[in-house]
């Protein structure tokens, strides 16, 4: 068997929360999406990332509930540090949960987590000065 990732997808109590968060890091999705059930948006390279909300979800697997732990997390790459460490505080400014604040990781960039507004975690990250 050979398949292709295609989708990563998400599910959202607020569409419109969570889209604002991710147009914060960069993503274009029109402001028009925020009402909808399902959205997608394209990346670089083609992969697409989806927003479901919870009652799309429910429509046709009605017994559906969220996980209770963090299964998945999405890594949004930055040019330098420093671009990490603005992105970070201004998302924590901006309302959202910073979860681990900017650090150098031992794998040589640097690094930092935040929650999106369903508590899906998001890293920062951007090769360490050093590397």
């Amino acid at each position: 068997m050979k398949a292709q990732l295609d989708v990563i997808g998400m599910v959202v109590e607020d569409m419109g929360r969570s889209l604002a968060f991710y147009r914060l890091l960069g993503l274009e999705v029109p402001p028009e999406a925020n009402g909808q059930p399902h959205v997608e948006a394209v990346l670089p390279g083609g992969l697409r990332l989806a927003w479901d909300t919870v009652e799309t979800i429910r429509s046709f697997h009605p017994d559906w509930r969220p996980g209770n732990g963090q299964g998945i997390s999405l890594a949004f790459r930055f040019d330098t540090p420093a671009e990490v460490d603005e992105a970070y505080r201004q998302l924590v400014l901006l309302g959202y949960e910073g979860d681990k604040e900017p650090w150098d990781a031992f794998w040589g960039q640097r690094y930092a987590v935040i929650h999106d507004p369903d508590g899906n975690g998001v890293d920062l990250f951007a090769p360490s000065a050093e590397s």
